[in-house]
């Protein structure tokens, strides 16, 4: 059934009218709700959405839930749980208190399904676009085992650790991808109002213009006739991007290059098997089987090589093989990695032995993008210094022949 907006009046305990809104099937849903948190509804009225009360919607943009947005859910989801409330009230109080507008409304459709007798983890599996697969399958194993605070507690942390991870590469890379914008940015500036000028005051002149002069023209004129088509073939290739980039036929090229490159090939794949160890301890500490948790961390890891590895670690296992067995025929997966899960398949510590590799693989991120940062700075310095200095040279040298050309 649709969710629809209702606004509420209730009497507080000091005899004064509190008026909100919430999101319910029916009146009476929303009657239910309030008297399970302890207040008398006054009045219960449905909001109109339509006209000049319709919210404003950006496309791509309003609908979107981040992964912060979903940590916090499960942060506080847990809390309330552990301590003693109702898992309707729980979510009750989210559907209010969640700042994310889309994730609100979508809080308070799951509240409701889990009103109408629907399980949690089914729930929040028609929502595919906002709760991740590693989560909907956790949620359900907590469901299963009567652990679901712990479960939720677990999703929290390891939502909270990608976040930390990504944050830790965004901010060491921030710095090299400003200045190298930049850099461009003043390279097409030069291009398309410096050397015009100089172009126009050298041919008032007349005479030859040395070769590398006679360079710069040529890119300035092929600039200004092609700067609009090429903005617009990169708008294009943005928007393109955005909506593909995690098709599959793209990532079946892209995921294999990214592992391959000079630089930044290693921190790719360190970025990939830190993902995939913690979202695999985080199931197999919720009770998740081995099978199922192997298909949800291998589209989770966030690379296509490591998710067909996984699959082919499946079959084997699935034939009676060990784990770390077949690990060891993929070579994106280094010898310690299947070491340490080797050791903890026969201790009976997979678990917590994953959970140690994530964490090593967490300080090896951290330490490699510090350690690419401090070479990729002096290098960007050295190369654009090199690029805008060749190109003032340029500029300059028909200058040193001005008293030729006048005579």
């Amino acid at each position: 059934m649709a969710s629809k907006t209702f606004e509420y009046a209730v009497r507080d305990r000091s005899g004064k009218i509190v008026k909100g809104r919430v999101e319910a099937s029916n009146q009476a849903a929303v009657a239910n709700r309030l008297r399970e948190m302890g207040m008398a509804a006054v009045s219960i009225n449905e909001v109109s959405t339509g006209g000049l009360n319709a919210e404003i919607k950006i496309p791509g943009m309003s609908d979107k839930v981040s992964l912060k947005d979903i940590a916090v859910m499960s942060r506080q989801l847990a809390t309330m749980i552990s301590s003693g409330l109702s898992l309707l009230r729980a979510l009750s109080i989210l559907a209010e208190q969640t700042e994310s507008k889309p994730l609100q409304r979508i809080v308070a459709q799951v509240r409701n399904d889990v009103e109408t007798g629907v399980a949690l983890s089914t729930s929040l599996g028609r929502h595919p676009q906002v709760f991740p697969p590693l989560m909907i399958n956790m949620v359900k194993a907590g469901e299963v085992g009567g652990f679901l605070d712990q479960v939720l507690v677990s999703v929290a942390g390891n939502f909270e650790s990608e976040l930390k991870l990504r944050g830790k590469v965004k901010s060491a890379m921030t710095y090299p991808v400003v200045i190298f914008v930049v850099a461009i940015l003043a390279v097409i500036g030069m291009l398309l109002f410096i050397v015009p000028i100089f172009e126009s005051m050298f041919s008032s002149l007349g005479g030859d213009l040395p070769a590398p002069t006679q360079f710069l023209v040529f890119l300035s004129g092929i600039l200004k006739v092609g700067i609009f088509p090429l903005v617009a073939l990169l708008v294009a290739f943005g928007v393109w991007w955005a909506r593909h980039k995690n098709d599959r036929a793209v990532r079946e090229r892209v995921d294999p290059v990214k592992l391959r490159m000079p630089v930044f090939g290693k921190l790719f794949q360190k970025i990939a098997i830190s993902r995939f160890t913690r979202n695999f301890s985080a199931m197999l500490h919720a009770g998740v089987p081995l099978l199922q948790a192997l298909e949800i961390v291998g589209e989770t890891s966030g690379n296509i090589v490591i998710e067909r590895a996984t699959k082919a670690v499946q079959d084997s296992v699935r034939s009676g093989e060990s784990l770390a067995g077949p690990l060891a025929e993929h070579p994106i997966f280094p010898p310690m990695v299947v070491q340490m899960m080797a050791v903890g398949e026969d201790t009976g510590a997979l678990d917590t032995m994953l959970g140690k590799v994530a964490d090593f693989y967490d300080q090896e991120v951290e330490t490699t993008t510090e350690q690419l940062t401090s070479l990729i700075e002096p290098l960007m310095i050295v190369v654009i210094g090199s690029i805008i200095g060749g190109m003032i040279v340029a500029l300059y040298m028909p200058i040193f022949k001005i008293f030729e050309l006048v005579q």
